[in-house]
C-alpha cells in the first residue's frame, strides 16, 4: 500500500517491534465525501477512536468523489474510503464511470479492494416545500426537480425512483437537474427547485437545511409499488437495500410531515461499506474493525442519523454483499468481527 503501512512493517521487523507498535505510528489517508452524511459522519468519527486507541492517525479528506476513490484505492494511492457497493460491481465489469477502463483491467482492480465493514447512507425519497403543493411522486409531472450530481450511481437510482414510483422519466416528464452535492445546501433554499429527489438520513440534514426556507414534506415510496415484484427486482441489483423506518423513529419535530399509508417511509437504500486495498497489513485491518465494533453505541450516539444506517448488521440482504458483488471482507475484518461474535456471510468471505 501507499503511505507508510509497508515502511512501517519493515522497520518494525528490523527492529524488533511488535505489529501494534507500527500501527500505532501509521498515518493513513481517509477518503470521504462533504459533512453531514452517514459516510462523513463514519469517517470523522474513525479517525477520531482510532487515534484515540493508538492503531492509526487517519487524515481525512473531505469533498471526495467517490468514483476516484476507488480507482485511489485500487492501486494503492490512498488507504481507506468510504464506498457505495455499485460502484465495485461497475469497476468490476468495466461499466459506468470505468467503461474506459474496460472490462478485464476493471476486474483486476476490483480484485484489489476488500472491505472492513457496512452501513447504509440513507434511502431514496422525495421533498418539497408544503408551499409546492407536491404530495406525491405523480406530481412532478412538469416539474422541476434537483435529483443527484452531474454522473455516478446517485442520479442513476433518483431517476429510478422516480421512474418506479409514478412512472415518470427525466426528461420527458420532469425536468431533471444536477449539481454537485457541495452545491446542494443552496439549492434546498433558493427557490430555484420544485422538488428533491434524493438519499435520505433519518433525520436528515438535507431537510432540516430546506426548513429554513418553509415547512417540508416527505413522501414515502407507495407500499404496495415497493412491495411489487418489479420494485423488488431492484434489490437484487448491486448496492441497492431495502430500508423502512417508522415516522417515530425519523426524529422530527413541527414543520415536516410524511406521506406514507401507514407510517413508515419506504425506499430504495445505497449500500456503502468502508474499503482498503488488499495489502492492507493483517493486522491493522483487524485492529481497525475491532475499534469500529467496540464503538458502534458510541458512533450512534454522535449523530441522530447514524442510528439508522444499519451500523453492525452483516447479514447479506441489509448489506446489499454477494450476489453479483465481488467485493469481499479483508481477511484482518473477518477476523475481528468473528472474534466480536458476529456471523460473516461465507459469500463474503
Amino acid at each position: 500500500m501507499k503511505h507508510v503501512t509497508k515502511t512501517l512493517a519493515a522497520a518494525a521487523a528490523a527492529l524488533g517491534l511488535s505489529a501494534a507498535a507500527a500501527q500505532a505510528q501509521a498515518n493513513l489517508t481517509y477518503e470521504t465525501t462533504t459533512p453531514g452524511a452517514a459516510t462523513h459522519a463514519t469517517a470523522m468519527h474513525m479517525a477520531e477512536v482510532s487515534s484515540r486507541a493508538g492503531i492509526a492517525n487517519l487524515q481525512v479528506l473531505e469533498g471526495q468523489t467517490l468514483t476516484n476513490s476507488l480507482m485511489n484505492i485500487a492501486e494503492g494511492r490512498s488507504d481507506i474510503s468510504n464506498m457505495p457497493l455499485i460502484l465495485v460491481f461497475l469497476l468490476d465489469k468495466g461499466r459506468g464511470p470505468y467503461s474506459k477502463t474496460g472490462a478485464e483491467k476493471g476486474a483486476e482492480l476490483a480484485s484489489n479492494v476488500r472491505a472492513l465493514y457496512p452501513f447504509n447512507s440513507g434511502a431514496y425519497g422525495l421533498i418539497a416545500l408544503e408551499s409546492e403543493g407536491i404530495d406525491s411522486w405523480e406530481k412532478l409531472r412538469g416539474k422541476n426537480v434537483w435529483n443527484g450530481p452531474p454522473r455516478g450511481a446517485a442520479l442513476v437510482n433518483a431517476r429510478q425512483a422516480a421512474q418506479m414510483a409514478a412512472g415518470l422519466k427525466d426528461g420527458e416528464d420532469y425536468t431533471g437537474h444536477q449539481t454537485n452535492w457541495g452545491q446542494l445546501p443552496s439549492v434546498l433554499v433558493d427557490g430555484s427547485m420544485d422538488a428533491f429527489v434524493l438519499p435520505l438520513t433519518f433525520p436528515s440534514q438535507r431537510v432540516t437545511t430546506m426548513q429554513a426556507a418553509g415547512d417540508v414534506v416527505i413522501v414515502s415510496t407507495p407500499k404496495d409499488v415497493f412491495e411489487s415484484d418489479a420494485y423488488r427486482k431492484i434489490f437484487n441489483a448491486p448496492g441497492n437495500v431495502p430500508v423502512i423506518v417508522h415516522w417515530d423513529e425519523m426524529g422530527y419535530g413541527d414543520g415536516v410531515r410524511m406521506v406514507s399509508e401507514d407510517g413508515n417511509f419506504r425506499g430504495i437504500g445505497t449500500a456503502f461499506a468502508d474499503i482498503v486495498n488488499k495489502d492492507m497489513p493483517f493486522d491493522l485491518a483487524k485492529a481497525l474493525v475491532a475499534e469500529h465494533i467496540k464503538t458502534l453505541d458510541e458512533m450512534k450516539n454522535r449523530t441522530a442519523f447514524m442510528k439508522n444506517t444499519n451500523l453492525g448488521i452483516l447479514d447479506a440482504e441489509t448489506t446489499g454483499f454477494c450476489g453479483p458483488l465481488s467485493l469481499k471482507y479483508h481477511p484482518g475484518a473477518i477476523a475481528a468481527w468473528e472474534e466480536a461474535g458476529y456471523t460473516v456471510p461465507e459469500c463474503a468471505k
